[in-house]
């Protein structure tokens, strides 16, 4: 009795972890169904015919898709490579990154351009999963079909206004609408496949190769749209760090797998039957007394998609900033419980600027999905790439696992980014364009930060020569803490320069401390200190701060566990920041145009008293000039 009683709770605990992930990880890859198939047939006007030949090679290639790239790729392998229990893209470049002496740049750039595709990623997905579910009003009553942009529009406008309150309160609801989201799709499957059930067939890959073979022209078109399907699975990978592998692995195989499969399968077996309605296959499948209710459940569906795609833009803004590829970033904390639940500001209303955008645009889902996809396996291939090179460095690999797991996912993902290149013109551009500038965006902030820090290295004297001035200029000291925040350890601040040179004091307690973000998603408070050589002066101690990449610092907080290290710290220090203001100079490692992009990321950046939760009332802030 008592192990029984003892395994019930565990038990809980995995039931409700799973289904919390249904309501977060899947509303993306869970919601393709809406539009895939009707995408694939929409094609070029009517290209591809809804012939039974072609239904079934096309439903067949979904399913393997579904399988190869989802399931063997991400969810047997890809999910396996954690880093400190978080997972994504950047994840996965600190761990090639650490385990790698030579080559560094180049697993640099895998991860950039795979992040930055992302983005490009989340401006399209809540617009053509929203879009895609309105949509429905058109299928109940064709004199409708003009309200569905405003509908779109009024949605999405509700979406991003509401991110500032946070979504602890609505993310409770998530995972119970995704689980009867996940019942209906199979439901409906199902209905159908009974009218229809020799499409069971189509769970055999001849279909797939077969109609690959016969129709090389055609399938390479399909393939641009077959790749819808699988949108969304970078977040299975993405999102380890929030449910643990488990519960993602077993919602996956348990629930979502089996309802994609019977509801793609369902939506064949009544093109086979019903080839007229190509126009919509997702809502044709559904009786008219359900429609209605199924237009409620989708559009809710579709927001709980286009949500955690906010959500992920925001994580993976996060770690690109502490990885140093994205400025200081304002981050506001919307739960005091849940240290994954944030809001960027900046982030948010250039998204919903990106999407509302596209809305009004394209004005559809078919339209918006013609600019699916790049971003997608542009993002798969990086995955690809750099896993690969995980497991040659970190999981040492024989030499045949590497090649057939590179060569075989790599050619098959290889062939979707073809496929979706040649929609370049028709939209695909949109996500290529943004993924580009971001790019440019972390090159640009990485490289100019390093010409910032040596010019301050070329013109600020170091700690001997500084520390050998205040006592040749006899400076008076004076009580109290002045704790300032500097993170290049060479020289001393340029807040505690100027504070001696103007005004010829120096504090009888200094502390010069450096915060930096490590390649963990998270530190142990045992370790969140460490102090570094102390000065030859008795009155100046520097230290370290250290934080993992999915915290936020807060120096204020950290202070008694600077005392713990032995450091004397008062009750109400003082705190002194810099903040420099850049004019271009003749230095020509980097063009000028690139330089005033550089100055307008540095000076629009969060400022130091927010972004470590400084006392405003004891914060001094010095402004200086710097020429670059």
């Amino acid at each position: 009795m008592q192990k029984q009683s003892l395994m019930h709770p565990n038990k809980g605990a995995r039931i409700a972890a799973t289904v919390a992930a249904l309501g977060v990880v899947f509303g993306d890859i869970g919601t393709s169904p809406l539009y895939t198939l009707q995408s694939v047939f929409s094609l070029e006007h009517g290209a591809i015919a809804p012939t039974p030949e072609h239904i079934y090679g096309i439903v067949s290639t979904i399913v393997w898709a579904l399988i190869i790239i989802v399931t063997v790729k991400y969810v047997r392998f890809v999910m396996s490579a954690d880093n400190g229990g978080e997972g994504g893209i950047l994840a996965l470049t600190e761990l090639v990154y650490r385990s790698i002496k030579n080559h560094k740049p180049w697993a640099l750039a895998l991860g950039i351009v795979g992040a930055s595709l992302f983005y490009g990623d989340s401006v399209i997905t809540p617009a053509v999963s929203v879009m895609s579910a309105i949509e429905g009003v058109g299928v109940i009553n064709p004199q409708l079909t003009h309200l569905v942009v405003p509908l779109g529009a009024a949605i999405l406008i509700v979406l991003f206004v509401a991110q500032r309150f946070g979504t602890a309160v609505v993310a409770r609801a998530f995972g119970p609408v995704m689980v009867a989201w996940f019942i209906i799709l199979a439901a409906l499957g199902v209905a159908q496949i009974v009218i229809h059930p020799a499409i069971f067939l189509a769970l055999s890959p001849t279909y797939a190769v077969s109609f690959i073979l016969h129709n090389p022209g055609l399938a390479f078109l399909s393939f641009g749209s077959v790749v819808l399907a699988v949108t969304g699975a970078e977040a299975l990978y993405a999102d380890i760090g929030h449910f643990g592998k488990a519960p993602i692995r077993h919602a996956w195989l348990a629930l979502v797998l089996p309802s994609l499969l019977l509801n793609y399968l369902g939506q064949a077996a009544m093109l086979v039957a019903y080839p007229e309605r190509i126009s919509n296959p997702f809502f044709l499948m559904a009786p008219e007394w359900a429609k209605i209710p199924l237009v409620v459940v989708s559009t809710l569906a579709t927001v709980i998609a286009a949500q955690a795609v906010i959500t992920g833009a925001y994580s993976v803004s996060k770690q690109a900033q502490s990885l140093g590829l994205l400025p200081r970033l304002n981050i506001k904390q919307t739960s005091h419980k849940e240290r994954g639940q944030i809001y960027i500001p900046a982030v948010n209303w250039l998204l919903f600027a990106g999407v509302m955008t596209l809305l009004l645009v394209f004005q559809s889902s078919a339209r918006l999905a013609t600019a699916y996809g790049l971003a997608v396996t542009g993002t798969f291939l990086m995955t690809t790439s750099l896993f690969t090179w995980y497991a040659a460095t970190v999981r040492h690999w024989k030499k045949w696992q590497l090649v057939l797991f590179a060569v075989g996912l790599g050619s098959i993902e290889l062939v979707l980014f073809s496929a979706n290149a040649i929609k370049l013109l028709l939209g695909g551009w949109i996500p290529l364009t943004i993924g580009t500038v971001l790019v440019f965006t972390m090159v640009t902030w990485r490289h100019g930060l390093r010409m910032l820090f040596n010019r301050r290295n070329e013109i600020t004297p170091g700690w001997d020569e500084f520390i050998a001035g205040l006592r040749e200029k006899n400076v008076a000291t004076v009580p109290g803490t002045a704790i300032y925040l500097h993170l290049n350890q060479e020289t001393p601040p340029a807040a505690l320069e100027t504070n001696v040179r103007f005004n010829h004091v120096l504090h009888e307690n200094v502390i010069v401390i450096r915060v930096i973000t490590t390649s963990w998603p998270r530190v142990l408070r045992s370790q969140r200190v460490t102090v570094d050589t102390i000065c030859n002066d008795p009155h100046i101690t520097r230290l370290t701060l250290n934080y993992g990449f999915f915290e936020t610092p807060d120096i204020a907080a950290a202070i008694p566990l600077i005392r713990k290290q032995g450091v004397r710290v008062d009750e109400k220090p003082f705190y002194y920041t810099g903040r420099l203001s850049l004019v271009p100079g003749d230095n020509t490692e980097m063009m000028t145009w690139r330089k005033k992009v550089f100055f307008f990321l540095y000076q629009n950046q969060a400022q130091p008293i927010g972004y470590f939760r400084l006392p405003p009332k004891r914060t001094i802030d010095y402004n200086s000039r710097l020429v670059l």
